[in-house]
């Protein structure tokens, strides 16, 4: 309460008050009958006794009157509640305060919607009226836990670990690769900045310019669109040392989230477990797993190996062709026939993968369409194989490897989230199951031209030391020095080793990436004035804290967020600007020709 007219807040007031006169401002949240209302503010609620007697009249039409959000002054006693009238649900549900003096500060006018987390509200009228919004519980709460992390980390890398908090621009130029970038003109005809999507050249930078350990709360920018988990702008815990490996960089993060972690969450014990990208692919079909669960991917090509199946000797005969499957627990009895058709066409439309069922019946006996190609032997092989219980479901694919598990991957996680639809505890919300996932490959073909390639991180990320004579005969085989770090199926980090030799920089640009190098020589240039061997890593802070809170969204740990589209609903951005506006810049828009007949009409 320093620096405020007020004595306490709403939320601290307990019996040890009683007697004492005390000041509270807050917003109405609810008023009954004109006997009562309960006052709010950041911290909390308190009830406050309208005054009935006629010295007090005034007080009690004010009260009585105020619309619910209305802003008010009220000056009183606390009391104790009369017997059987405490409220446990309240921490100040012991007492009351008995108005003496209120004044309304600013009345509130009709609401758009009710500010009460239980209450139903669409996406855009949330985003509408953000500032209403943001006085939910829910939102206060994930706002105030998220500002104590990040003060939390603060002191963890500055003051326990020589950290420098160091501001990067936010006008800077093109980088080759990555996700597009937004452009900002410039007064220079034909030339525009653009919005960084990391600090990642400047922070390299700093290594160069001997700063040894850099960190930023860093804004970062994407022009993709928005997803649940993404959004144009966002926020990144960026992080950079020098003279550091892998193992160190891991230590620090583990350290730092422990430092950091909500008192209020289950603890996370360190070190964290971690498996190699070609592992999580094989086990999980993505490379970022959720071990909140099992049903892992099996690979049973060994089991049929021997049989007579068509489509099982086809897949085998492919150079990384493999036969894998998943058993999901108690299938039959969670899963619909309409469960499994979806699955196996979710399959079918995603990755072009068929998909076989086998069900493990009461009395033991296997029910698909595979048994007739099997003996008893066969089958008995394949339920130890896959360890399937009566009732279990197995899904079964065959073919290339990585479409097989990508695909199995996906319907491990459909699974799990129809068992827990249907009333099987799966996946616990309140657990944390962090997971350092490495030995990435360096370069992945290009989606739209398989014969080129691209970077699996970025082109700064160093080869890993055993692979480093293969960069200049055969880049493919390539792993990485880049480690990404997942929480229950999410990635919320993802770092590196980086390139410190100039040399290697631009073979990487020019040969592999085929990229013009032009575009990144002062960072190549500045390689070779001493650069030290340093890496690093950036945790996704929007996409954490959603996850610490348990929230559908991480527009819901933000204070004003974009639209799934990307749009600022409230204030109505972007928008558009005059003709003059944008002569500085040398610009003219090309209008679409339906919107030319609009702005006619």
């Amino acid at each position: 309460n320093s620096f405020v007219t007020r004595t306490n807040t709403c939320g601290e007031l307990r019996s040890a008050h009683v007697g004492q006169k005390v000041t509270l401002y807050g917003w109405v949240q609810y008023q009954r009958q004109g006997l009562f209302l309960v006052l709010r503010d950041f911290q909390g609620l308190t009830q406050i006794i309208i005054p009935q007697d006629e010295a007090h009249s005034h007080v009690k039409e004010l009260l009585s009157n105020a619309p619910v959000e209305s802003v008010v002054r009220v000056t009183g006693i606390v009391s104790p509640r009369p017997l059987g009238q405490e409220n446990p649900k309240m921490p100040t549900g012991d007492i009351e305060v008995k108005a003496e003096t209120a004044e309304i500060l600013n009345s509130c006018k009709k609401l758009p919607f009710e500010i009460k987390d239980f209450i139903k509200k669409s996406e855009a009228i949330r985003m509408q009226y953000r500032y209403l919004d943001l006085r939910s519980f829910q939102l206060q709460s994930n706002l105030r836990l998220r500002s104590r992390m990040v003060m939390r980390m603060r002191e963890y890398l500055c003051n326990l670990h020589g950290f420098v908090d160091i501001e990067t621009p936010t006008l800077f130029k093109r980088t080759p690769g990555g996700a597009k970038e937004f452009l900002v003109p410039s007064r220079e005809a034909g030339k525009f900045y653009s919005l960084p999507q990391s600090p990642q050249q400047f922070k390299q930078l700093l290594m160069v310019g001997g700063l040894d350990r850099y960190f930023q709360v860093a804004r970062c920018y994407r022009d993709e669109g928005s997803r649940p988990d993404r959004q144009p702008e966002f926020t990144q815990i960026d992080i950079e040392m020098s003279f550091v490996d892998q193992a160190g960089i891991q230590r620090l993060i583990e350290g730092l989230l422990q430092h950091s972690w909500p008192d209020e969450r289950a603890l996370i014990m360190t070190p964290f477990p971690s498996m190699t990208y070609e592992e999580a692919l094989a086990e999980y079909g993505t490379d970022k797993p959720d071990t909140r669960f099992g049903m892992k991917i099996m690979d049973i090509s060994d089991v049929l190996r021997g049989s007579d199946i068509h489509f099982v000797q086809n897949a085998l005969s492919y150079p990384h062709g493999s036969i894998r499957a998943i058993c999901i627990p108690q299938g039959v009895r969670y899963l619909t026939n309409k469960d499994l058709e979806s699955l196996k066409e979710s399959a079918k439309s995603q990755f072009n993968q068929e998909i076989m069922e086998i069900i493990r019946r009461p009395d033991g006996s296997l029910k698909s369409l595979l048994t007739k190609f099997l003996d008893e032997k066969e089958q008995s092989e394949l339920i130890q194989a896959l360890n399937m219980q009566e009732d279990d479901v197995v899904l079964l694919a065959a073919g290339e490897h990585k479409q097989v598990c990508s695909a199995l991957g996906s319907l491990r996680l459909l699974s799990a989230s129809l068992l827990e639809a249907a009333g099987l505890a799966l996946r616990d919300p309140t657990a944390f199951h962090f997971l350092w996932v490495v030995d990435f490959p360096l370069f992945l073909p290009k989606a739209e031209n398989p014969t080129e390639l691209e970077s699996a991180h970025h082109p700064f990320t160093a080869p890993h030391p055993s692979d480093a004579s293969l960069l200049y005969s055969d880049p493919t085989k390539v792993r990485s020095q880049h480690y990404d770090l997942v929480l229950n199926g999410n990635e919320v980090g993802g770092g590196s080793i980086r390139i410190h030799s100039a040399e290697q920089q631009r073979f990487v640009l020019e040969e592999v990436l085929k990229e013009d190098s032009e575009v990144l020589s002062h960072l190549i240039e500045a390689l070779e004035f001493g650069a030290p061997p340093h890496g690093g890593i950036a945790l996704g802070l929007d996409r954490l804290i959603s996850l610490i809170v348990d929230a559908p969204s991480i527009r819901d740990v933000i204070a004003f967020p974009k639209s799934f589209r990307g749009r600022d609903l409230m204030g109505n951005a972007p928008d558009y600007v005059t003709p003059e506006e944008l002569e500085p810049y040398h610009i003219q828009v090309s209008w679409p020709l339906e919107e030319k007949e609009a702005k006619k009409n």
